[in-house]
């Protein structure tokens, strides 16, 4: 019973400072943290059952990355482009190589610098996409490319985790990692890879005839690889990571994931709020100094990599700004990352402490960088023009009439040119993507590199004399002000905008907007159109199906796949 009261009043007192978090638009995960410094011995000294609570952090712990590791699907990467993948790993080596240069110069010794320059390379997969999804930004350029190199963080966590687990008790040095532990998991890594490929789609399918069955089986699977690679000598962390990634090309990997979060969420909080019961406030003040020292680091020298890689890509300054500021924060990773460390013998407490202030920090001040980089933006604008490859900046050129302006060429710009091109109009796509660019000027269609968002380049377009405007971008601002921009000089444009919700299409059409698409309700438009065209008569829909079918190959071909981030809406 004592254990049920003293859990009681530690979830009581994190509702009540993730309360006053939230109020401040804070990742609760900070008030998690505040909550286990106010429980622990140097306030209230309410935790006594440690080993509980140590127990049920690290089940916390294993569903986290369990979670994780089910939206890390190998498709991922192919589908995020080279760009994530180059700026993943420019970003990991040069912050971890200035984080262990900053570390060397502020005294610590060469295995803590490394510790945390590594842990400083990690950001938080979960708290970007919060952030992001809040922002409805997933589906924007910044986003996708964002959402790519946090994969790759990931991945590249994966292999630390298994080296770090490798060693054992309080072994120093590299001669003394056991590689034939780190053989026996890449075996084991292979195995269930080949099982998920082969045997896990058909079991799901089983297991999937009853909700309640498909939840017990989840959480069986993840912690027993996690249990197993605990039993072998690697760490369950690394174990239930493996184990979600094996559930991640499921079909029902969403289900999964969707079902096993509120989970999650208790036993996480535990991991938190014991982690932030554990910092050594009596050694804060000697950390002071590195703690600001990595935070300014983090908070400004991340992004700066990141936009600097970005912009040698060819990527415009406000993409490569708001990619930046995602990495400006560590992780939850990170914090595992040290906490690990602690254990195998390498660290002590007051660098897990350290590493967490730093994480309190860059947390809290990456929140409101990215909630509001829209705003933030205009006032850097003109300074971040060195971010921006030169060659691929925009030539002055004479400005020309179109009839029509498209902006976004994707799945339904697709067909948007197929009609332009009938009419024999005169047009132009405008897109914010080097690749589409040139693509489409692969196949010599009139394009230019640009920015919606930007009122500066809508002001460089000729909208006084264009015919047609059609956005195909589902970003409520970014439509509004493309709709504010033309109605300002000409007023007889015709203009066709994106949106998935029904109060956002009512507000886009009262800015001025001649027909808001919602592609969520057009299937249905379509269906019932083609049930009284064809009545109840078998042959017509067959041919409607052959079709349809055809249409579907063709957009198969052109790589036109259903975004995953809108299963998720």
């Amino acid at each position: 019973m004592e254990i049920f009261i003293e859990l009681s009043i530690i979830i009581g007192i994190t509702v009540l400072i993730s309360g006053i978090m939230k109020l401040l638009k804070q990742p609760l995960i900070i008030g998690y943290i505040l909550a286990g410094i106010v429980v622990s011995p140097y306030f209230l000294n309410i935790i006594q059952s440690t080993d509980t609570i140590v127990v049920f952090s690290q089940i916390g712990v294993a569903l986290l990355l369990f979670i994780i590791g089910l939206s890390l699907s190998p498709k991922v990467i192919k589908e995020v482009g080279k760009v994530s993948l180059i700026t993943g790993i420019g970003q990991i080596i040069f912050t971890s190589l200035i984080g262990f240069f900053i570390g060397k110069l502020l005294g610590f010794s060469t295995l803590i610098s490394f510790y945390i320059a590594i842990a400083l390379t990690f950001s938080s997969t979960i708290i970007i996409m919060k952030l992001l999804s809040d922002k409805k930004d997933l589906g924007k350029l910044y986003g996708k490319i964002s959402i790519g190199f946090l994969l790759v963080q990931d991945f590249f966590v994966i292999i630390l985790l298994m080296i770090v687990s490798s060693f054992s008790g309080k072994m120093k040095g590299i001669s003394n990692l056991n590689f034939e532990t780190i053989l026996v998991g890449i075996l084991f890594l292979g195995g269930f890879i080949l099982i998920s490929i082969y045997a896990l789609p058909r079991l799901s399918k089983f297991f999937a005839k009853s909700q309640e069955f498909l939840f017990l089986f989840a959480i069986g699977w993840g912690l027993g690889i996690a249990a197993l690679f605990h039993y072998i000598g690697l760490s369950m962390e690394i174990g239930a990571l493996i184990a979600g990634i094996t559930l991640s090309i499921s079909p029902y990997n969403y289900e999964i994931s969707s079902r096993m979060r509120p989970l999650r969420d208790f036993f996480i909080i535990l991991f938190f709020i014991l982690l932030g019961s554990q910092i050594v406030l009596g050694e804060i003040s000697k950390f002071i100094i590195p703690a600001i020292i990595f935070s300014l680091f983090i908070l400004i020298g991340n992004p700066l990599i990141v936009m600097i890689l970005m912009g040698l890509l060819g990527y415009k300054k406000k993409v490569s700004f708001q990619s930046g500021l995602t990495v400006a924060q560590i992780s939850e990773f990170s914090l595992i990352f040290i906490a690990l460390g602690v254990t195998v013998g390498h660290l002590t407490t007051e660098i897990l402490s350290l590493v967490t202030i730093i994480g309190l920090i860059t947390i809290a001040g990456s929140s409101y960088l990215i909630l509001y980089s829209d705003k933030i933006y205009p006032y850097l604008s003109k300074y971040l023009t060195i971010f921006e490859k030169k060659k691929l900046k925009e030539k002055k050129e004479d400005i020309e009439e179109y009839d029509a302006f498209l902006f976004g060429s994707n799945r339904i710009g697709d067909d948007i040119l197929k009609s332009l091109k009938e009419l024999k109009k005169k047009f132009m796509v405008i897109d914010y993507n080097p690749k589409t660019i040139a693509e489409l000027s692969k196949e010599n269609i009139d394009c230019k590199y640009g920015d919606a968002s930007d009122s500066e380049f809508l002001n460089e377009l000729n909208l006084s004399s264009v015919k047609l405007i059609f956005s195909t971008i589902p970003d409520f601002e970014t439509n509004s002000l493309l709709i504010s921009e033309t109605k300002k000089v000409n007023k007889k444009a015709i203009i066709i905008v994106i949106s998935y919700y029904i109060d956002e299409a009512n507000e886009l059409y009262k800015k001025g907007a001649t027909y808001v698409v919602m592609p969520h309700f057009l299937g249905g438009n379509y269906a019932s159109m083609m049930i009284k065209k064809n009545k109840l008569d078998f042959d017509k829909f067959l041919k409607e199906k052959e079709k349809h079918l055809k249409y579907l190959k063709s957009k198969k071909r052109l790589g036109h796949e259903h975004p995953k981030a809108e299963k998720d809406r």
